[in-house]
């Protein structure tokens, strides 16, 4: 029935080990929620990390993730988050797609297209600084793509989102090109979704027109406070994956939460 399944995470925030965010270890959450996606979807294809991979882009977090997705039997792309450093990524991450000069690769699936982009704004960059932004030279690699891409189903994956969501002091860090973007994407009238992080919430919607969602971290979520000012508030709430199931004619989205592998129990009731 579908073609691709795609697993999807955000928002890893690996820390160096014996360090510890909300005393939760990311990549030991991260290792939780991979184990179980891959146990219920052996049949996935491939993993999308859609940036904030570490929590201060320093490179002993990117080789300690590195080491870990050596592990992991599927292809992998990884994007850029405002918690990434870009030049200690790609010390570690030697392979890394680089278009235009920045993380962001295109991915071609047959009947669609993925596209990544990167989002983090620097160098230089500044502490207290995490909204996203793409320059010139990435909008117009966007552009370019997006025009290839005729008569295809697009999907674009990166970490800010160019739209409100209703946490004031997330909608203030989220991407600052929102309008220049919107207005490319309605442009070519070809991208069926754009997934977005940042959030570390389970979000979807429409934003003038075009489709999104986003998914909760694997790690620490963004507690469910629709008037709060900060965008560094953060809660133990069990983490989460995404699911992207493709077709000629179709894209759908599943989320899930990460625990124990529940048993079905199959009996007379149905729903």
């Amino acid at each position: 029935m579908f073609d691709h399944k795609i697993i999807v995470f955000s928002d890893l925030h690996i820390v160096e080990e014996g360090e510890t965010i909300l005393n939760l270890d990311p990549l030991e959450r991260f290792d939780r929620a991979v184990k179980q996606a891959r146990a219920t979807h052996p049949d996935a294809d491939r993993i999308m990390i859609v940036g904030d991979l570490t929590h201060h882009g320093r490179p002993e977090q990117y080789l300690r993730l590195k080491e870990y997705l050596e592990t992991v039997d599927l292809p992998i792309h990884l994007m850029m988050g405002n918690h990434d450093r870009r030049a200690a990524f790609q010390d570690v991450f030697t392979n890394a797609p680089n278009a235009a000069g920045f993380v962001q690769e295109r991915v071609d699936l047959g009947a669609t297209l993925l596209i990544t982009l990167d989002t983090l704004d620097g160098p230089p960059y500044r502490d207290d600084h995490h909204a996203g932004k793409l320059c010139a030279k990435r909008l117009d690699w966007l552009d370019a793509q997006l025009s290839a891409a005729a008569g295809k189903c697009v999907i674009l994956f990166f970490h800010h989102p160019p739209y409100h969501v209703g946490f004031p002091g997330m909608d203030r860090i989220r991407l600052l090109d929102d309008d220049v973007v919107l207005e490319m994407i309605n442009r070519h009238g070809n991208v069926a979704l754009m997934v977005n992080g940042h959030v570390h919430r389970t979000i979807s919607g429409v934003a003038r027109g075009v489709p999104f969602t986003m998914f909760k971290s694997p790690c620490h979520q963004m507690p469910m406070r629709m008037t709060e000012q900060s965008s560094s508030s953060s809660i133990d709430e069990p983490g989460a994956y995404g699911l992207l199931c493709l077709s000629a004619d179709a894209v759908v989205v599943h989320t899930q939460d990460v625990g124990p592998i529940a048993v079905v129990h199959d009996d007379e009731y149905s729903r």
